[in-house]
C-alpha cells in the first residue's frame, strides 16, 4: 500500500472517530472545548525602561595587542608558534640566525679583554711616576704623560665593553619572545625567510582585554559621554546582547566620514574572544518608560498588527498600535491596544479563533512542552507513527 493510501485511510478513520456524538479530542481548538494555557503560554504587558540614543558601529579589538618586529637582520630559523596558539610571557616565539652577531660577540669580547690588560699595564705605570716624581727622580711632563696614556686606556677599556654590551643585546634580539600572556593572532614569516629590521613577525594578542572601538556620527557625538551605557550585538554571536560603558570620546572627528570613535569598554560577565569582529549598537543616552509587547507575540496582517488577549477566560484579537522597536530586547513599544497588566498569548498561531474558551493548568516542569502546544505535537507524532506503518 502505497504512503498516499495510507494517509487516506487514516484520514477516514479519524473522521469516523470524530463523528456525531464524540466529542473532540483534548487539545483541540473548538468552542466548546477550552484551550489549555499554562503560566508560560502567556505574558504580561508591563512598563519597561527604554534606552535610545545614537547609532554606533565598530569592531570588538583587544587593548592589549602587539606587532612583534625583527630588531636585527637576519635569516628565520624557526618560527615556534601557530596562529590560535596559547603563549606566556616570555615564551621563545621566533629563533633568528645569530651567527654573526655571536662572532661580533666574541671579537668584542676578545679586545675588551685587551683594553683591560693595557688599563692595568698603564695604571702600574702611573703610580711607579708618582713615586719617582715625588721623589725627584722624575719630570712633571713625565708624569703628566703618564696619566694622559692612563685616561686614554681607561677610555678604551670602557669602549670596549660597551661594545660587548651592545652584542649582547643583538644576540638576544635573535630570539623574539611573547611580552605577555595571550594568543598568536597572525604569524607573518616562515623559517628562510630574511628579516630586515622593522620586518613585522608575529602579532600577540590578549583575548581577556577586548573592547568595543565604536564610531559616532559627528552629527550626534554631542549627546555621547563617557560613563554611558551601550548595548551592542556582535557578529558571530546573534542571540546575545552585550552591554558595555563608554571609557572616553576621541577629541578629533575623521576628516574624511566625519565620524568620532567612542571606545567602549565591556561591562558584561561574558565577551567575545576574537578579534576584528562587526558590532552596531546604541549609546543610550536617552531613558524613558513605555508599554513593551515581545516580538513573538504580535501577529502581523500586512501592514496592521494584533495580539490576543486572555480576558475572562477567553481569547479576544486586540489590534495594536505599534512603536519602535527596543534594540537591546527585540521588544516593540505598545502606543495603544492594550493596557498595563493585560495578559496576551506568548506564541500565537492560526488555529486561534475569536472567543475561544481558555482554562488555567499547572505550569509545566523542566523540558515540558508548553500546554497550549503539547496537544498538536502529540497529534502530529501520532499521525507521523501511523503514516510510517
Amino acid at each position: 500500500m502505497t504512503l498516499r493510501h495510507t494517509l487516506v485511510l487514516v484520514l477516514a478513520i479519524t473522521l469516523a472517530a470524530c463523528g456525531p456524538g464524540k466529542a473532540p479530542q483534548k487539545g483541540a481548538a473548538s468552542a466548546g472545548q477550552p484551550l489549555l494555557l499554562a503560566p508560560e503560554d502567556t505574558v504580561t504587558i508591563a512598563n519597561n525602561a527604554l534606552a535610545s540614543g545614537p547609532v554606533i558601529t565598530g569592531t570588538v579589538q583587544p587593548e592589549r595587542r602587539a606587532d612583534l618586529r625583527a630588531e636585527v637582520s637576519a635569516v628565520v630559523l624557526q618560527v615556534l608558534r601557530e596562529n590560535g596558539d596559547a603563549v606566556r610571557r616570555g615564551d621563545l616565539l621566533v629563533r633568528l640566525d645569530d651567527t654573526a652577531i655571536r662572532d661580533a660577540l666574541v671579537s668584542a669580547e676578545s679586545s675588551s679583554r685587551s683594553a683591560s690588560q693595557a688599563l692595568e699595564q698603564l695604571e702600574r705605570q702611573y703610580e711607579r711616576m708618582k713615586t719617582l716624581r715625588a721623589s725627584g727622580m722624575a719630570s712633571a711632563q713625565q708624569l703628566e704623560d703618564a696619566e694622559v696614556r692612563r685616561n686614554n686606556a681607561r677610555s678604551d677599556a670602557e669602549g670596549a665593553k660597551t661594545r660587548v654590551v651592545m652584542a649582547r643585546q643583538q644576540l638576544q634580539r635573535t630570539e623574539v619572545r611573547a611580552p605577555f600572556d595571550g594568543l598568536v593572532s597572525e604569524r607573518k614569516v616562515s623559517a628562510g625567510d630574511t628579516a630586515q629590521v622593522g620586518k613585522e613577525l608575529l602579532k600577540v594578542i590578549d583575548p581577556a582585554s577586548m573592547r568595543f572601538e565604536g564610531l559616532v556620527s559627528a552629527d550626534n557625538i554631542g549627546a555621547v559621554k563617557a560613563g554611558q551605557s551601550v548595548s551592542f550585538r556582535v557578529n558571530g554571536y546573534p542571540d546575545q546582547l552585550f552591554a558595555g560603558r563608554v571609557r572616553r570620546v576621541n577629541p578629533a572627528a575623521n576628516p574624511t566620514t566625519r565620524q568620532v570613535e567612542v571606545l567602549v569598554d565591556f561591562t558584561g560577565d561574558t565577551q567575545p574572544r576574537l578579534a576584528g569582529l562587526y558590532a552596531e549598537g546604541h549609546v543610550e543616552t536617552v531613558t524613558t518608560t513605555s508599554l513593551t509587547i515581545p516580538a513573538a507575540s504580535v501577529v502581523r496582517d500586512g501592514d496592521k498588527a494584533s495580539a490576543w488577549l486572555v480576558q475572562q477566560g477567553k481569547l479576544q484579537r486586540v489590534t495594536l498600535a505599534l512603536g519602535p522597536r527596543d534594540p537591546r530586547t527585540g521588544d516593540f513599544v505598545v502606543k495603544g491596544g492594550l493596557e498595563e497588566g493585560a495578559r496576551v498569548l506568548r506564541y500565537p498561531n492560526a488555529l486561534l479563533r475569536e472567543g475561544q474558551l481558555v482554562q488555567a493548568v499547572p505550569a509545566a516542569g523542566p523540558g515540558a512542552a508548553p500546554a497550549a502546544t503539547a496537544a498538536a505535537g502529540d497529534g502530529a507524532k501520532a499521525a507521523a507513527a501511523t503514516a510510517k506503518n
